[in-house]
């Protein structure tokens, strides 16, 4: 039955840590009676994409929210845009003066939930780059000023470069400050044996898997890794 179930679920699938009924029951009583209308329209609109299983999970967005309104940041970086459901989220949650740095290879994506953003009203609040991230936080880290001037970033992007963008913004993002970063859990199959995870999959859990490694061994940080959506790791930069 468990090697079944192993078979049947795809890495990236928020349903996958949780079984399916009580995935919906979550849904259903906690987060969408409470979900923004804004970010229901834009779920909803993303939901058209191919690749629509890339989007942050509604349930983790929650508690992203919650984090957000703790943290009350102002700067803040999200590397992975997508559709914009995490970056929505975020520019609705922090003050009226916040400012978010969005950085995605695809406009395409964002611009399938611009129209929901701009309908929220905080289009002003996102700086949009079409860019790899790297080089962008590379130039921002020419600026000396911006050292240790961002209070937030959620990574949701290429796996491989989790740890190369962990060590650039533990100079972008001050002493206290948070980054949250998605999938770390690849779908469970960080936990399962490699041969029972799709030889197509086993690249990326191994990037998770190694991250997860890395990130637990920093001093820099405090963390806490929690089974919602695919995995999400919170950093706390305390040095």
């Amino acid at each position: 039955m468990e090697k079944t179930r192993k078979q049947a679920i795809t890495p990236g699938n928020p349903t996958v840590l949780q079984s399916q009924k009580l995935q919906e029951y979550i849904l259903k009583t906690s987060v969408y009676p409470r979900e923004p209308n804004a970010l229901k329209e834009l779920r909803i609109a993303a939901s058209n994409h191919p690749m629509a299983f890339m989007s942050t999970s509604p349930d983790s967005g929650q508690f992203m929210a919650l984090l957000l309104k703790l943290v009350n940041p102002k700067k803040a970086i999200e590397i992975g845009v997508f559709t914009g459901y995490s970056l929505l989220l975020t520019a609705l949650t922090i003050p009226d003066d916040g400012k978010i740095t969005a950085i995605d290879i695809d406009r395409k994506a964002y611009e399938m939930g611009l129209p929901s953003i701009k309908k929220a009203g905080v289009e002003n609040k996102i700086d949009f780059i079409e860019s790899p991230a790297m080089p962008i936080l590379d130039k921002l880290l020419e600026d000396t000023e911006k050292e240790g001037s961002f209070d937030f970033a959620f990574v949701d992007a290429d796996k491989n470069n989790y740890w190369n963008y962990h060590e650039r913004l533990m100079k972008l993002i001050k002493v206290g400050g948070m980054v949250m970063y998605d999938n770390t859990l690849w779908g469970g199959t960080v936990a399962w044996p490699e041969e029972d995870v799709p030889e197509a999959k086993r690249e990326w859990r191994r990037c998770a898997i190694e991250f997860n490694e890395l990130v637990s061994a920093d001093a820099r940080v405090e963390i806490s890794q929690v089974p919602l959506g695919d995995g999400i790791t919170i950093c706390r930069r305390v040095c």
